[in-house]
């Protein structure tokens, strides 16, 4: 019986690495298709609800480095 017993614990054992073994594995598949085209869709929502937001916030930065650019070629000329 003690035997039997053993052999059923190295078997449950073994079957059990398989297991996770099985479950661990790699396989190649759309999960990161679906992710990157979530992330896309996501992308596109914002920029059409946010769209007068953005244009103002890119408005913003284009300004500050227009003029940031403008006075460091004026100290370049002095």
């Amino acid at each position: 019986m003690k035997v039997w017993m053993e052999c059923a614990g190295r078997k449950m054992h073994l079957m059990g690495r398989k297991l996770i073994g099985m479950g661990m594995r790699k396989e190649p598949g759309i999960d990161g298709i679906l992710v990157t085209v979530g992330l896309c869709i996501i992308a596109l929502l914002l920029c059409v609800v946010m769209k007068d937001s953005l244009k103002a916030f890119i408005e913003t930065i284009v300004n500050a480095m227009t003029s940031e650019a403008q006075n460091i070629l004026k100290g370049v000329s002095s």
